[in-house]
């Protein structure tokens, strides 16, 4: 080697040294004004601490150590993880809109492209949850109209299980299709037969990618998203699994399209196509097709899914707790009886029934980890520095298992919800459908839903496990973006009470 070549190795080795002592530097010093957190590793981030013990554990494991506000790397992406009650009532509510931006879910940003009622921010995503409120309350969401085919979806479910002559029945996917109707009607004006074989197997590839998405394969998607995109493997099949529901969605819109009257909007889809015409000449509208379609999309994942794993859970509980359905019963036959119908407007006069969906809904826990926010400022939050864009992880159940506000929290008690006179109680804890601007924009219809299913197949059933209610687990059998509730056989027995259905 030259004299020259030495001198200008030597330089070379010097300036990428100093580049790495300033990155390391500038990442030091960032770090130290965030919150709290263990030490990440380049590339890894912190995988290794929250692996081992599994994404969920990990993440609780790790604010018990370091706080109700820490910090944790998924790869090289720094996450706020937020714990508590309180604390997460501040980023729901008390903290203006610092919060209000959608986060990093590479999945999700994977499947909607950042489009959509639920992946975009801004303008964009004011003007569509605005327009999507309305609609939906127009057709029904939040009123009186929307029980109508609530109960009609009810008796359907009702009518199959009867059918069943007793035979053990595992619901899961009946339940996804029941569930699935009631925003069919909303979005698509249109309901699918539980004998549909086409659209069951579609559903039944959403609940499998759902599956794969809270295993270990989809949190290491959530770690190293570029990485997992082309390795080989069971995540994979996450989008193939969903894709025929994408294709399904789009072939409804088609439809509306040729067959839409603008003078009378059947559904949400219609009225969606409506606005697209209205604001053809605004370049940044966001009224768009493909807006159209992830929003659909995106309310048909997660209204089913979730509606669908918290009836699922809540017959579970209901077969491992028999004693549960013979209060039930009682309050049905003495409010309601069996000569007519339930009705949304009864759950005021059951607090029993209250409490147990209440309890169903915070037992089961069906979206532990909430869905990620970002920072659309810089902030100052308990005392420290987070940056614009940063990942903000609200751990709901963090706040459904808070025992300064449900004492003993991993037991299943509905009197948790029920004050000293038996009359129904709310908990300010109770956070399932999240809070603020971005919650759930579907929870009256969730609320009327759970009430109306779990009473109208009280009132017509009794439900019995395969086992002794003493050997029955009913532990979810994944814990990640979603717990998954373990598969069992239920018996459905006719009630046989003279004048019932």
């Amino acid at each position: 080697m030259t004299e020259f070549q030495s001198i200008t190795t030597t330089i070379l080795l010097g300036f990428v040294t100093f580049i790495i002592m300033l990155i390391s530097v500038k990442f030091l010093w960032r770090r130290s004004k965030m919150p709290p957190g263990p030490f990440p590793l380049p590339v890894l981030g912190n995988f290794l601490q929250l692996y081992s013990d599994g994404l969920l554990p990990g993440l609780l494991k790790v604010s018990k150590k370091y706080g109700s506000v820490c910090t944790v790397y998924f790869g090289s992406r720094p996450t706020i993880v937020v714990t508590g009650y309180k604390a997460l009532k501040e980023v729901f509510s008390d903290s203006g809109d610092a919060f209000l931006n959608r986060g990093c879910l590479p999945v999700f940003d994977r499947l909607f492209k950042f489009e959509g009622l639920s992946f975009t921010n801004g303008d964009t995503w004011r003007q569509l949850r605005q327009f999507s409120l309305h609609t939906l309350k127009d057709f029904g969401m939040g009123k009186k109209s929307l029980e109508d085919p609530i109960l009609e979806e009810a008796h359907h479910i009702a009518e199959h299980f009867r059918n069943l002559n007793g035979e053990p029945f595992e619901p899961s996917t009946t339940l996804i299709c029941a569930s699935s109707n009631i925003l069919a009607n909303i979005l698509l004006g249109t309901r699918f037969d539980y004998n549909d074989k086409n659209w069951m197997e579609i559903l039944q590839k959403s609940r499998e990618a759902f599956h794969i998405l809270s295993s270990v394969w989809g949190q290491l998607y959530e770690f190293f998203p570029t990485i997992m995109r082309i390795l080989p493997g069971p995540h994979r099949n996450i989008f193939t699994n969903l894709e025929p529901l994408e294709n399904e969605l789009m072939k409804s819109i088609r439809l509306h399209q040729e067959t839409m009257d603008p003078a009378c909007p059947r559904d949400y889809i219609d009225c969606f196509l409506i606005r697209m015409k209205q604001e053809e000449d605004n370049e940044k509208t966001p009224f768009t097709i493909r807006n159209l379609k992830s929003s659909i999309y995106d309310m048909f994942l997660g209204g089913t899914e979730s509606t669908a794993v918290t009836v699922n859970f809540g017959y579970l509980i209901l077969i491992k707790h028999p004693e549960l359905q013979d209060q039930l019963y009682e309050e049905i036959d003495q409010v309601i009886g069996q000569a007519r119908e339930p009705k949304a407007e009864d759950r005021s006069k059951m607090p029993y029934m209250n409490a147990l969906v209440h309890e169903i809904q915070r037992y089961s826990d069906i979206f532990p980890m909430g869905f990620p926010r970002a920072t659309n400022r810089d902030i100052t939050f308990h005392g420290y520095y987070i940056p614009k864009g940063t990942n903000v992880l609200p751990m709901l159940t963090t706040a459904l298992q808070d025992p300064t506000y449900f004492e003993t929290p991993e037991e299943f008690n509905i009197k948790r919800f029920l004050d000293e006179n038996g009359k129904f109680q709310k908990n300010n804890a109770f956070l399932p459908f999240a809070a603020g601007k971005r919650a759930c924009i579907a929870e009256s219809m969730v609320r009327m839903q759970l009430f109306l299913f779990f009473t109208i197949i009280l009132q017509k059933f009794t439900l019995k496990s395969m086992v002794d209610p003493k050997d029955l687990d009913i532990s979810p059998t994944e814990s990640g973006i979603e717990n998954i509730p373990p598969a069992h056989k239920i018996i459905f027995i006719p009630r046989t009470i003279e004048g019932g259905a």
